[in-house]
């Protein structure tokens, strides 16, 4: 058992690395040292050799159909069809047992301190094993499609390097250019939003904090060296006042917002921060109150709602929301 369960670890590791966009042909170096590195924390060949690796994409292919092919002019490995992932394939009965298991495992737990903020994924979990042994489940119902995670491989290592200190090194691609460049970092906090980690740190070429999204990190590396820890960082405040991923230690506003009466209704039942209050019924709107930090998350939030939630005070985000509404008119 540990040897599948192995086995399928390493196809999930490899369907990543040919997945990846910013590295795009890895050989089967490149494939044997990330499944070495994942599952032992080395890349010296000792654990996994090449000739397991070349079982694994004979496998992928016959047993998982997927269209792994070698391209000789960069010498190394792609999907003819790079819309595939081997996520996507359909769980066998023997997976769904062992998950259903592990989900009712984590109910026990769901409302445990520690674990309450994972409630609704553990849900998630337990209502698609209920449904799974119905034919064609997807004519009954669906979920929603929350695409596939990157960089979550990293998060074992930045856990270790939050709780011991330590400077971290990684190449990180540029969102517009995909250029790659090195950063050194104090990882402090991580944080999922939308799908996608996060990794809040505080840069030392910088000197400020920086949010990096961690599928776009390459080459991870934990230093042995000691990081001092900022003394104004504390991760209970840091988003507070934020809408999404971004935050700062900056002065939150006081944001008031007037809703038509359908859409106060959508704003009551999925607020767009916790400290979203009403302050003032009128007989065709409703007056929200909330204090937060200026974003383009709160800003995309608004416009959102095309015109049904209108920008009281202040006076800044007013203006910035007319502003783009009149592009979009444009």
């Amino acid at each position: 058992m540990p040897h599948i369960k192995n086995a399928l670890i390493r196809y999930r590791i490899i369907d990543k690395c040919l997945r990846n966009k910013y590295k795009a042909f890895p050989s089967k170096l490149d494939l044997r040292e990330a499944c070495e590195e994942s599952l032992f924390g080395s890349i010296d060949g000792s654990h996994i050799s090449d000739s397991t690796i070349e079982k694994d994409l004979f496998s992928m292919r016959m047993e998982h159909d997927a269209p792994i092919k070698y391209s000789k002019n960069e010498r190394g490995y792609f999907y003819s069809n790079p819309d595939f992932s081997i996520n996507d394939i359909p769980l066998t009965e023997d997976d769904i047992e062992s998950i259903s298991f592990a989900a009712k495992t984590l109910m026990q737990f769901k409302d445990v301190a520690l674990f309450k903020q994972f409630g609704s994924a553990i849900d998630k979990i337990v209502d698609r094993i209920s449904t799974s042994k119905l034919d064609d489940p997807d004519q009954f119902i669906q979920f929603e499609n929350t695409g596939t995670e990157g960089g979550s491989e990293f998060l074992p290592s930045l856990i270790e390097s939050i709780k011991f200190n330590r400077w971290v090194t990684f190449d990180y691609a540029s969102f517009i250019s995909g250029e790659l460049k090195p950063r050194r970092v104090i990882p402090l906090l991580l944080k999922q939003y939308s799908n996608r980690w996060y990794l809040i740190s505080y840069d030392e070429s910088k000197q400020d904090y920086i949010t990096y999204a961690l599928d776009r990190i390459e080459e991870l590396v934990i230093s042995s060296d000691n990081a001092v820890m900022p003394l104004d960082f504390n991760p209970d405040n840091y988003f507070k006042y934020a809408m999404g991923i971004t935050s700062g230690n900056t002065v939150p506003s006081d944001v008031q917002l007037e809703a038509t009466s359908i859409a106060a209704k959508y704003l009551d039942s999925l607020p767009f921060h916790v400290s979203q209050k009403v302050i003032e019924m009128k007989n065709s709107s409703v007056v929200f109150q909330l204090k937060v930090n200026i974003s383009e998350e709160l800003i995309r939030a608004i416009l959102s709602y095309g015109g049904e939630v209108k920008v009281l005070q202040p006076k800044a985000l007013k203006d910035e929301v007319v502003s783009r509404a009149m592009k979009i008119c444009e």
